[in-house]
């Protein structure tokens, strides 16, 4: 388990908490609202280990006995509320693990600490029985809520809570992330600080993710090629994206920064902005190629492509439309 030092960005979020913990003006329930990966377990975890920790600080020394606990996910004082059902919290959810539990006083810390991961998956009812538990606490209780999406909690769950959003990360804070600490190489962080938009948890995973690359290669690889493929070949590249069909979002966001790059290196002829430098060879190929206006009009195609594809229009025509207009410009 992480303390708030290993945390990446989010420094609003981290002074907030801390200044609550210092004040001793910590609430009795928080909504940590973010996308998938952008790091609300680290936040909470980190919350709950600072709170717990013998030292009485603002972040978790690692040395007490609290904090090996925490660390090890088994202090019995931060209890995580799981569900069996993969799309939903129930109520009896709910009332076991949080409702009827949060009644005995904590066992060995100052607080008793509820992190609901996964919350926008309440129903009506959970949250109907959540509410009441929150409308009237014990003095020892937190509760903390990570979702991606905290419209979907009731109007009378948001106004008893905190609502603390994840923001993005900087690109070049990420890429130092993962070439100091996780030792990725520099064009590899790069690439994955750029498709990451912001988020620090998606960007480790596509740093390591070899699935990604080989995503990378087969995008690449086509690009590079398509300008020397004949229209009735195109049937081959369609089959080659195909087999991507339910990454192709991705597989078109790689050939979109592709040709940001290849703008970006048309009018700066700067290597040093490049996304793919270790492409530059065909990139500087390409920008030579192409003009202003093709290029744009490329990038335009790959938006209505991604529209497209979203409104489930037959991914063939989608796909055989979109490398003609590549072609063609």
């Amino acid at each position: 388990m992480a303390g708030f030092k290993d945390i990446v960005g989010n420094e609003q979020i981290i002074e907030h908490l801390q200044n609550a913990i210092s004040m001793g003006k910590v609430s009795h329930a928080y909504i940590i609202n973010g996308p998938q990966l952008s790091g609300k377990m680290m936040i909470a975890e980190a919350f709950a280990r600072a709170l717990q920790c013998e030292k009485e600080g603002t972040d978790g020394c690692g040395e007490c006995k609290s904090c090996h606990q925490a660390d090890d996910h088994n202090h019995p004082d931060i209890i995580y509320v799981s569900h069996e059902k993969p799309n939903n919290i129930s109520v009896d959810d709910i009332r076991t693990q949080l409702n009827n539990d949060i009644v005995i006083k904590p066992y060995s810390s100052k607080y008793k600490i509820y992190i609901v991961d996964e919350a926008e998956k309440m129903n009506q009812q959970a949250q109907n029985a959540l509410l009441k538990t929150i409308e009237e606490p014990p003095a020892y209780a937190v509760i903390m809520l990570l979702t991606t999406n905290a419209d979907s909690f009731l109007q009378t769950i948001r106004s008893r809570c905190i609502t603390l959003n994840m923001k993005s990360v900087k690109d070049e804070v990420i890429k130092a992330y993962l070439m100091n600490e996780k030792h990725i190489p520099d064009y590899q962080a790069d690439i994955s600080a750029a498709f990451a938009q912001g988020i620090v948890g998606k960007a480790v995973k596509l740093a390591s993710s070899d699935e990604f690359n080989e995503l990378k290669e087969s995008a690449l690889s086509l690009i590079k090629r398509l300008d020397d493929i004949d229209l009735y070949e195109l049937g081959a590249a369609v089959k080659q994206i195909a087999e991507y069909k339910l990454k192709v979002q991705d597989y078109f966001d790689l050939i979109m920064v592709w040709y940001r790059d290849v703008l970006y290196m048309k009018a700066t002829n700067d290597v040093n902005g490049l996304i793919f430098k270790d492409e530059v060879y065909d990139i500087k190929k390409q920008a030579a190629k192409h003009s202003y206006h093709g290029i744009e009009a490329i990038l335009e195609a790959l938006e209505k492509a991604k529209i497209r594809i979203n409104a489930n229009v037959n991914f063939d025509l989608v796909i055989e439309l979109l490398l003609m207009t590549i072609k063609e410009n």
